[in-house]
């Protein structure tokens, strides 16, 4: 087994390769003047059993290049089976036609990794679960719930904890961990007007009293987080907390989320996080990476990576 890792997160990469206790494979991925992507692997691959570790983060198409030849480069290389380990997997949240003449990009991504020469995928919540059916290779989908009920354990009185779903969409994944926490589950209803605005409508549950936890797969803009914080607030909650996997937080959310009503902002860094992030007063980053270096030795030892969720 070896552990490559492309430019989007080396943090995470080196984290896992600890866990692992296995050196980080060594390749250079570079670019030309014109910013063509150079990708050259410093030692023999031929017969093994490799990982490349990329997400897709920002700027996902960079990224996503890197993932591809790289992957390229070691089928090329003779090696003998390529996973694709994408903490983050970019494009997931284009995974249907919304409207009229548009693209189902994620499934576009899944044929490019597969005509890469990826033999398999390994990834951490997937927006959607049905993306797994894209790939016609096999796809393992991890759950960070595990992680993230860790640290709720370790932080709050769970008789005083209430599970809450930031929109009707995330009701399964938010039951998923009040069930673990043995937590009641509250969702909020809320009305999108258009792209990255949201207005909340409702609390459905009586919070009052309660410390939320808000779950969610990715917080991108923060306003859905902010909005929801503010309402339950104002529907009787002591707290607001949000966990969420994937902290994308582009344009000014880091800036929203310093200034709202959350508590705190519990990230993974399936992203690595940026300057702003480590500096925020209240965004803390916790790791993935025993569950991610988990998963990837019961994959090349041919053992059961679903039975870490049991």
């Amino acid at each position: 087994m070896k552990v490559f890792a492309g430019n989007s997160n080396r943090l995470l990469a080196e984290a896992i390769c600890n866990y692992l206790k296995v050196p980080m494979g060594k390749a250079t991925v570079r670019r030309f003047a014109d910013q063509e992507i150079f990708v050259e692997l410093q030692e023999n691959v031929r017969g093994e059993d490799i990982f490349v570790v990329q997400s897709t983060s920002f700027p996902a198409n960079d990224h996503l290049m890197e993932l591809l030849i790289m992957i390229d480069a070691f089928r090329r290389s003779s090696a003998r089976r390529i996973t694709a380990v994408l903490p983050y997997f970019g494009y997931a949240r284009q995974d249907r036609r919304a409207s009229g003449r548009t693209p189902i990009s994620a499934k576009l991504v899944a044929n490019l990794i597969t005509e890469a020469g990826a033999d398999r995928v390994l990834t951490l919540d997937l927006h959607a679960g049905q993306i797994q059916g894209f790939f016609d290779i096999p796809t393992d989908n991890l759950f960070a719930a595990p992680i993230l009920a860790r640290d709720i354990k370790d932080h709050y009185d769970l008789a005083n904890v209430m599970v809450v779903s930031p929109d009707v969409g995330g009701v399964v994944r938010a039951r998923a961990l009040a069930k673990r926490l043995d937590c009641l589950l509250a969702i909020v209803d809320k009305r999108r007007d258009r792209p990255g605005e949201s207005e909340v409508m409702n609390i459905i549950g009586d919070v009052t009293g309660k410390d939320c936890i808000l779950i969610d797969d990715i917080v991108d803009s923060g306003g859905t987080l902010c909005n929801a914080a503010e309402a339950l607030l104002k529907n009787g909650a002591t707290s607001v907390t949000a966990y969420i996997t994937h902290g994308v937080l582009s344009g000014g959310a880091v800036a929203r989320v310093s200034s709202s009503k959350l508590k705190e902002l519990v990230i993974t860094d399936t992203i690595q996080p940026t300057t702003a992030v480590q500096s925020a007063h209240n965004i803390r980053v916790i790791t993935a990476a025993p569950l991610l270096g988990e998963a990837i030795n019961r994959t090349s030892m041919e053992a059961s990576v679903s039975s870490l969720f049991d």
